[in-house]
């Protein structure tokens, strides 16, 4: 999956900005595009991933519960990661950034938590300062999460517009941008946005991928992963989409932008957006914060579009079900947002959809002690 052209992803993707942001989303996308031929930058942002974020994660089979299903299931553990989730190795390359190009704040919109930690983590470790919008529905449903970036010296913005979801934390974490351009750096936290953020975030998320296909010994059958703006997904399936693997991202099913969306704009890109009857940009539902987004990362669109990727539901009944299966058999207690992929398995595991005998790499995105309520 090479860099897009002009930021596109065949009709998907773009720059969608007010004209006060055109220079700054160019300034990010100049400033990554010379860090990441830059082998000085690579090589300190590989060494935080392994010496901090804790790299590689390992690819844990899941033999008690892939027996019971009548698979080979394996397990990208992303939720053994440094702050529990793979939101770590986008924010601190992010984070390296913004120091390379001399910014001393980060601004990041937060639903599930996690996102907001790290980057509050990144921000402690880089001598950066930390301001994370989150919507007050989601401070009261993630309050574990609200405490750790207090603690790690963040200020965490409540949002009280639109939903008071992740969708008006994004509002309201780009307009803090348009106001402070020359000392902040947007550290956006999914594959969404305006370019470069869709292929930046993906080149971040790269190596949850790459390490799962050197780690395996087999080509799966199929690789799945949660999707919500999908930078999980998007990272697993760059290690796995030039090999026959089927991709399969599992949505929420009150947040599906694939299924149930239209092509629109939400937050500076061209995709696949949940929309009411005069189009304009409909209200998402889940139990998994993380996966409460009306919209989907244009890339996804795209692979969606062209029939690389499949995308399904799961609904909040299955997720909870899901989160307990796996705990059970396997001793693992996964995110809300991880247990949609899970519960997509268990749904189709000895169908046409999942053969019996199948080879399956899920990735667990998250751990799952921030549900804990």
């Amino acid at each position: 999956m090479p860099h897009p052209v002009a930021g596109r992803f065949g009709d998907f993707g773009g720059r969608y900005v007010p004209e006060s942001l055109i220079p700054a989303c160019a300034a990010v996308a100049d400033a990554f595009t010379e860090a990441w031929a830059d082998k000085t930058f690579r090589d300190e942002l590989d060494n935080l991933l392994a010496v901090y974020a804790g790299r590689p994660t390992p690819l844990t089979p899941a033999l008690n519960l892939g027996a019971q299903l009548g698979i080979a299931l394996w397990l990208k553990r992303e939720d053994l990661a440094h702050t529990g989730s793979h939101k770590i190795n986008n924010v601190l390359g992010q984070a390296l950034l913004a120091r390379r190009m001399g910014r001393t704040r980060l601004i990041a919109e937060t639903g599930a938590g996690q996102h907001g930690v790290a980057t509050a983590t990144a921000a402690a470790l880089l001598g950066l300062s930390a301001t994370v919008y989150m919507g007050t529905r989601d401070i009261e449903r993630q309050r574990l999460n609200v405490h750790r970036m207090e603690m790690l010296g963040a200020t965490v913005v409540p949002v009280t517009s639109g939903s008071r979801t992740l969708k008006d934390a994004t509002n309201e974490a780009m307009r803090a941008w348009v106001a402070d351009t020359d000392r902040a750096h947007f550290l956006l936290g999914s594959v969404g946005g305006p370019h470069p953020y869709p292929w930046m975030v993906r080149e971040f998320q790269r190596v949850i991928g790459a390490e799962a296909r050197r780690q395996a010994s087999f080509t799966p059958d199929v690789v799945v992963a949660c999707v919500g703006g999908g930078s999980n997904a998007a990272g697993t399936f760059a290690g796995f989409v030039d090999t026959p693997a089927r991709l399969v991202g599992v949505e929420a099913a009150g947040g599906a932008a694939m299924s149930s969306g239209a092509p629109g704009v939400v937050h500076g890109a061209r995709s696949m957006v949940l929309q009411d009857a005069e189009g304009q940009v409909a209200e998402a539902e889940s139990i998994a914060a993380g996966l409460d987004y009306p919209g989907i990362g244009p890339e996804h669109a795209h692979l969606g579009a062209i029939g690389r990727a499949e995308y399904r539901t799961a609904t909040d009944d299955e997720v909870v079900a899901a989160v307990g299966r796996l705990a059970r058999t396997e001793g693992i207690i996964c995110a809300f947002e991880s247990a949609h992929a899970v519960a997509w398995v268990l749904r189709a595991a000895g169908t046409p959809d999942l053969p019996t005998g199948s080879a399956v790499v899920l990735t667990l995105s998250g751990r799952g002690d921030k549900d804990m309520r």
